[in-house]
């Protein structure tokens, strides 16, 4: 072997040392979302699922917090997933629909709507919690260009280690032992909490110059609306039980007509509150933003009622295979459940 050939060998074996040692490193660095702010951890979750979805949610904490795939399975036989996350944007949730669609087609897609409120890049933290659990894509793309601030940069997407240098400081023990192999937190998308903070002098919504949604957010409504009607997708609006932030009149009668308009199906959740039997002094673990697991499962139960009803979606608990995948899910669900109880106990 000559000289030059050992050194073009010795040049590859160097940079692959290199590149080996950023990926570990960055890899230490990026934040694991196993113990703190957890929810950062549920786009990445998707890809592991089996993709034989009837129903997949969309859009924020109203969604992951709020509904319950385990009990559209268990009383209904609908196998449903979340693709939620935390401050969820319009244009995010649309490319993640897109991003579902390399993978399955469902039957029907549900969409919080709270995020119409949004036209603008908002944060920083928000946007990676979402963006960074998605596998690259044409949508992973378009989505960071659609959600970066004017502070942000599209390189620091693709090589994270850019971003997290700093993190050294920060570093735990979840660093090291989650550093390839991230728990799974969520159930289906579903992020459970069973405490209790009643609902007690919430705060009324303050006067807004200006209630109309804006236009980019009314694009990608439409950009949703339309990739439904191309994919035979029914899609549902719906908008979730939540106290605050503060929902407007103004803001639901422009969905209102809107689903009007587009022949779609929309349910406020804040207006059945006795159909559905929320307690808001039982049924939320922070004072009205988001359902505890007793809230969930409760409009989870109209909700599938609704879907059966409405959508026609088979009952599918006979299918062997998928029954036996979710035995294990509901086995994982109510282990979970007596977990966070006893955790309540102590």
């Amino acid at each position: 072997m000559g000289d030059s050939v050992k050194k073009v060998w010795k040049f590859v074996g160097s940079a692959a040392i290199v590149l080996v040692s950023l990926c570990f490193l960055q890899r230490l660095l990026m934040p694991k979302y196993a113990a703190d702010v957890v929810e950062g951890a549920l786009i990445a979750e998707y890809y592991a699922e089996e993709k034989d979805h009837d129903v997949i949610f969309i859009g924020d904490c109203e969604v992951y917090e709020n509904f319950s795939p385990a009990v559209l399975w268990r009383d209904f036989g609908i196998n449903s997933y979340i693709r939620g996350s935390a401050q969820q944007l319009i244009w995010q949730s649309y490319y993640l629909l897109e991003d579902t669609l390399r993978y399955e087609k469902p039957q029907v897609v549900i969409f919080n709507v709270l995020s119409m409120q949004y036209n603008e890049p908002q944060r920083e933290a928000y946007n990676r919690m979402t963006l960074e659990g998605m596998r690259w894509s044409r949508s992973k793309v378009d989505s960071i260009r659609a959600s970066m601030t004017e502070e942000e940069n599209f390189l620091d997407y693709v090589f994270p280690l850019l971003r997290y240098h700093s993190r050294w400081s920060e570093l735990g023990t979840e660093d090291v032992e989650y550093m390839f192999n991230t728990p799974r937190v969520s159930h289906n998308g579903y992020y459970m909490r069973v405490d209790v903070k009643p609902a007690e002098n919430v705060p009324e919504g303050r006067i807004l110059a200006d209630y109309r949604f804006g236009e980019n957010a009314w694009d990608y409504l439409n950009k949703i609306t339309a990739l439904c009607q191309e994919n035979d997708i029914r899609l549902i609006l719906v908008k979730a039980p939540s106290l605050y932030p503060y929902w407007y009149d103004q803001w639901e009668e422009q969905i209102e007509d809107y689903a009007a308009e587009n022949d779609l199906l929309y349910i406020n959740f804040l207006e059945l509150v006795e159909e559905t039997g929320l307690d808001f002094s039982t049924d939320t673990y922070d004072a009205g933003l988001h359902l505890n697991l007793s809230g969930a499962e409760k409009i989870t139960e109209y909700l599938g009622e609704v879907l059966r009803e409405e959508t026609g979606l088979a009952d599918r608990r006979d299918e062997e295979r998928l029954a036996g995948i979710w035995e294990e899910k509901l086995t994982a669900y109510e282990r979970e459940k007596e977990r966070q109880y006893e955790n309540l106990a102590k």
